[in-house]
Formats: C-alpha cells, sequence, structure tokens
C-alpha cells in the first residue's frame, strides 16, 4: 500500500534529483523510496560486535540456498520432532 509523504527539500536539489531519477529511468519518488529501504535493510543488520562470543563462532557456519523458505519448513520439522 502506497501512502503520500510530504518533504521540504531545497527546490535546487529537487531539480538535480529529478534529472538524475530520469537518468536513471525512475520516478523521483521510486529513487527516494529506494533509499528509505536501502537505510532501512542497512539498520537491521546485527553488528558483528553486538552478538555473543558462541554466536560468532557459529555465524556462517551454514549454507542453504537462497530460495530457502524456513517459514514453511520449520512448521514440518517440528510436525516430525513432536508428532503433531
Amino acid at each position: 500500500m502506497n501512502t503520500k509523504l510530504t518533504l521540504t527539500i531545497e527546490k535546487e536539489v529537487i531539480e538535480i534529483a529529478k534529472k538524475y531519477a530520469k537518468e536513471k529511468g525512475q520516478s523521483l519518488s521510486e529513487m527516494v523510496e529506494n533509499y528509505f529501504k536501502f537505510v532501512a535493510v542497512e539498520r537491521m543488520k546485527i553488528k558483528e560486535t553486538q552478538l555473543s562470543p558462541k554466536v560468532r563462532k557459529l555465524r556462517g557456519i551454514i549454507k542453504a540456498n537462497d530460495n530457502l523458505d524456513y517459514k514453511q519448513i520449520l512448521p514440518e520439522e517440528l510436525s516430525k520432532k513432536y508428532g503433531v
């Protein structure tokens, strides 16, 4: 669902951003949305120093396919384990 957002930005900056977006084949709204998505993803990444030493040792030892859907596999495996 898209929601309208009103921003107050210097006119010169808007004009430059519009030209840049046009060169990239995007609307200014798409460009701003992509930036916000990038910022949100970066904030969600856990920093190595925030992990306990045990978790740091375990991090990255399991390799999985990119298309792995743990939300589908978890109920199946729990069902096998607990016989539900």
